[in-house]
C-alpha cells in the first residue's frame, strides 16, 4: 500500500487503531488457527502488520515473527513488541523466496489497488515454503472507495477473491464471515480465507 492519504490516516491514528483492535486480536480464533497451521518455531510474516498485535501473539506462541507495514508509526509500535522484527515497506517490497512457513494478511491487502492484488498474491506465494499457510481478510463488496477518514479500500466478492487465490496457486481451506465496526465507526461485512500454498 502506498496511497499517501491512507498512510497519513494510519500514521496520525496509529495509537487509536492499536487501542481499538488489541483485545479482539488477542482472542481471535482465526489467528489461533493460523498459528496452529504453522510448524513449531516456524518463521512467519505479518504483512501490513499495523501496530503488531498479531505478530506479538505469534511470537508469544513460539513463532519467529517478522512484520512489515508502509506506515512508519505502525512500524514503531510493532518494534516495541517483544520478539517481533518489523520494518517499513510496501506490499511491492515483498521479494523473498520460500522463507516463510506462514503469511498473515489481516485486513491489509484491502488497501492495494485491484490491479495489483494478483502481483501481491504471486509474491506471497513465492515467499512461502511448500504448503505454507496463508491467511487473508478483506471487506466484502464491489469497487473501490474511500471511507470517511480518507482511507482507500478495494472491495471483493467471495467468488472473485477465491478465484484470485486459486489462480495464484493457493488451495482454499476455510472461510469465515462477519461484520465489524472499523476505525471510521462504520459497520462493514468481511470475509477471511485460510489457504496453503
Amino acid at each position: 500500500m502506498s496511497d499517501p492519504e491512507t498512510l497519513q490516516v494510519y500514521d496520525t491514528r496509529a495509537a487509536d487503531y492499536a487501542a481499538r483492535n488489541r483485545d479482539h486480536l488477542l482472542q481471535d480464533p482465526r489467528l489461533q488457527s493460523f498459528i496452529a497451521a504453522c510448524p513449531a518455531g516456524g518463521r512467519v510474516l505479518d504483512l501490513g502488520c499495523g501496530p503488531g498485535t498479531s505478530a506479538q501473539v505469534m511470537a508469544k506462541a513460539g513463532l519467529q515473527a517478522d512484520a512489515m507495514d508502509a506506515s512508519g508509526e505502525m512500524v514503531a509500535l510493532t518494534n516495541a513488541q517483544d520478539g517481533v522484527t518489523a520494518w517499513q515497506a510496501t506490499f511491492c517490497d515483498l521479494a523473498q523466496d520460500a522463507i516463510y512457513d506462514g503469511v498473515w494478511a489481516n485486513f491489509s491487502l484491502l488497501h492495494a489497488p485491484r490491479q495489483d492484488l494478483p502481483l501481491h498474491l504471486a509474491a506471497i506465494k513465492r515467499s512461502l515454503k511448500p504448503k505454507g499457510a496463508f491467511y487473508i481478510a478483506l471487506k466484502l463488496g464491489k469497487g473501490e472507495a474511500r471511507d470517511t477518514l480518507g482511507r482507500l479500500y478495494t472491495y471483493y466478492e467471495e467468488d472473485e477473491l477465491k478465484n484470485l487465490l486459486k489462480t495464484a496457486g493457493f488451495t482454499v481451506l476455510d472461510c469465515s464471515y462477519g461484520k465489524g465496526k472499523g476505525l471510521d465507526g462504520k459497520m462493514a461485512r468481511w470475509i477471511s480465507v485460510a489457504t496453503h500454498g
